[in-house]
């Protein structure tokens, strides 16, 4: 029995590196091959402490020096939604989903957008897409399938 599960637990090992990436990127650091831009840690700073205001330019300032950061579209986009702007929110987390289509924090949280804008149907589309990406679930595909019912909960049909 020692053998199957030493056997088991290579396995598991090897595959880990590769099914985290197959699984895309979530990661709330920026990814491990660019250098950690100083304004991306003090969005992040200003995400936890929820000003989102703040957070804005300095997203901003990271996507302006690097266009292929699809963590920081990510934050961006979610900071914007937080102030309410939909609109721009949408541009930032549809330009994540184009650097990585497989980001999973991005299809959670454009999700969410959809469901603030009272658009469910798209918001499910993102949970499909999930589903797929989430083999084995995953907390963005829960907590997007959580808003989701709740929203439809509290809409009369």
């Amino acid at each position: 029995m020692s053998i199957l599960r030493h056997l088991l637990l290579a396995i598991l090992l090897a595959l880990s590196p590769a099914a985290a990436f197959a699984m895309g990127s979530n990661d709330p650091a920026p990814a491990a091959n660019r250098p950690v831009d100083p304004n991306f840690t003090e969005g992040r700073k200003a995400i936890d402490a929820k000003d989102f205001a703040a957070a804005i330019p300095l997203f901003q300032a990271v996507v302006a020096k690097d266009d292929r950061n699809a963590d920081a579209f990510n934050w961006l986009g979610y900071a914007l939604r937080n102030q309410g702007d939909y609109e721009k929110a949408f541009i930032a987390y549809n330009k994540a989903l184009e650097i990585d289509p497989k980001h999973r924090g991005a299809h959670e949280y454009i999700g969410e957008a959809y469901l603030k804008t009272n658009q469910p149907d798209k918001a499910e589309e993102h949970l499909k897409r999930l589903s797929s990406l989430c083999t084995f679930g995953c907390a963005e595909y829960t907590e997007l399938k959580n808003k989701i019912a709740a929203y439809r909960a509290a809409k009369p049909s």
